[in-house]
């Protein structure tokens, strides 16, 4: 970003002429009244023309402009973007190429954002200044079309050459949905149901976290206490957690920048990290990926936190390639990082020895029998007998995996659509890698009509595929539905 000294947008809409100075004082008395942005206010008022008011806002910023109604944007290029994000950081990608991003941004001062996307995306992320008021209006609409299966967001001054160059239907229509492919049949319910996921070990261009960092011994923990490193740019947050950490026994140590965070690991041999995903010089991901590539500090537990990236495909992702043992979006509750810390000092869910959130099988007698005579039943086709004693187990045991698994299956054998989504639904919670959970959700959305459900529940299945022949399957599938 360029260091581009940002001055008042009265001031400059003043000095191009556009505005008295009864006139600004006029319009900044309406922004105090109803709130807002001057600019978008300007506009929505009749005031001054939107092509006037973004030239003010680009000399205020030093970036260019971008005028969202003439715009046309691939509807795919958000996939990588998450709704959230846009309206949250009012950003929103207009053009994705194979080595930038072009943002459209009502704030392009906003750098946490653009530095989280390059880091991310690894492309260049190219800023542009748009209408608070357009960026909200055309935000929500071509994330609606993208639900609804569209393959271009036109705006309505759109040139027909460009609607053509990209393909989009000259009267701004999107191509027809494909219609949705045959559904396919349910897992049996007796099949090896749990797939796990091995994490990836980071070895392409590792860096050792510090060069002399593999000689000495570690730091013991205070009085024998587990040792937390918290780190956070928000001295708030760190407060926080240091709070609820220090209350259950731990002692905690704190950095605010990434750099700072790599040498207190170097000190104390932190028995954990809680990492924010957003930090000053060094990115909590560089953070995580200089502890996995380190041989001493492999197999220390990260909570990794974030308030930008949302969403299982992130969770799954970063899991996956930083090894961390959990993932928590803010704003997060106490109680969620709470289990989070205590179940990665547990030793579950490091980089080298993944493990289950949860209990697969039932761990009661009174689980065990409703499983049992569940499966049962299901052999003998009673169905209806089968779902009373899944259900039955799955409310005493509610974080049992394989009973509401199998009710969700049975329910779904029985025709009970919707039911079976709710219960299979569950079971996704509790293991999100199961294969056969997400297999399953797939074909019922897909036989509900629910298409888009249906993609993403296959997209989520394909990395958990058991086989290659069970991975082309899937990708025939969601090309069926594509």
């Amino acid at each position: 970003m360029t260091s581009h000294e940002k001055r008042p947008l009265g001031k400059i809409l003043l000095e191009q002429q556009l505005l008295t100075a009864t006139g600004l004082d006029a319009a900044l008395e309406a922004q105090a009244r109803g709130g807002g942005r001057l600019a978008s206010r300007l506009v929505e008022q009749g005031t001054l023309r939107a092509n006037d008011v973004l030239r003010a806002l680009c000399e205020q910023h030093g970036v260019p402009g971008i005028d969202l109604d003439a715009i046309c944007i691939p509807l795919g290029d958000l996939d990588s973007f998450p709704r959230e994000i846009a309206e949250v950081h009012q950003a929103l990608p207009v053009a994705v190429r194979d080595d930038r991003i072009v943002l459209a941004m009502a704030d392009p001062g906003a750098t946490k954002v653009i530095d989280e996307l390059e880091f991310v995306t690894g492309k260049r992320v190219v800023p542009y200044v748009a209408l608070a008021a357009a960026l909200a209006r055309v935000t929500t609409a071509a994330y609606e079309a993208k639900l609804r299966g569209e393959r271009f967001y036109v705006g309505p001054t759109c040139p027909p050459d460009t609607r053509a160059r990209m393909g989009a239907h000259v009267d701004g229509s999107p191509p027809p949905p494909v219609p949705l492919a045959e559904g396919g049949e349910l897992l049996p319910v007796d099949e090896d149901d749990v797939t796990a996921s091995a994490l990836e070990e980071v070895t392409d261009d590792a860096v050792e976290l510090m060069p002399e960092a593999e000689d000495g011994g570690a730091v013991e923990p205070a009085n024998g206490r587990r040792t937390v490193l918290v780190v956070d740019d928000d001295a708030d947050i760190r407060r926080l957690i240091r709070r609820v950490l220090v209350d259950r026994g731990m002692r905690v140590i704190e950095a605010e920048r990434g750099r700072e965070a790599l040498q207190l690991v170097k000190e104390h041999a932190p028995d954990l990290v809680v990492l924010d995903a957003m930090l000053p010089e060094l990115h909590g991901f560089e953070v995580a990926r200089r502890l996995r590539a380190s041989s001493k500090f492999k197999h220390t537990p990260i909570v990794l936190v974030t308030a930008i990236y949302r969403g299982w495909r992130y969770a799954e992702d970063i899991r996956a390639a930083y090894g961390v043992s959990a993932y928590l979006e803010k704003p997060f509750r106490v109680p969620q990082l709470v289990e989070a810390v205590e179940r990665a000092l547990g030793g579950e869910g490091t980089a080298d020895a993944p493990a289950s959130r949860v209990d697969t099988e039932p761990t009661t007698a009174e689980g065990g029998e409703a499983l049992a005579a569940g499966l049962t039943a299901y052999r003998k086709g009673e169905l209806d007998a089968a779902i009373d004693h899944f259900r039955k187990g799955a409310l005493a045991e509610p974080r049992a995996f394989r009973l509401h698994l199998h009710l969700g299956l049975v329910l779904g054998k029985a025709g009970r659509v919707y039911e079976a989504i709710h219960a299979l639904e569950a079971a996704l919670d509790l293991d999100a890698t199961s294969f056969s959970a997400q297999k399953n959700l797939a074909v019922l959305y897909q036989s509900a009509g629910f298409r888009n459900k249906a993609i993403e529940m296959w997209e989520r299945a394909l990395p958990h595929a058991p086989d290659e022949a069970t991975r082309a399957t899937v990708k025939e599938r969601l090309l069926g539905l594509l």
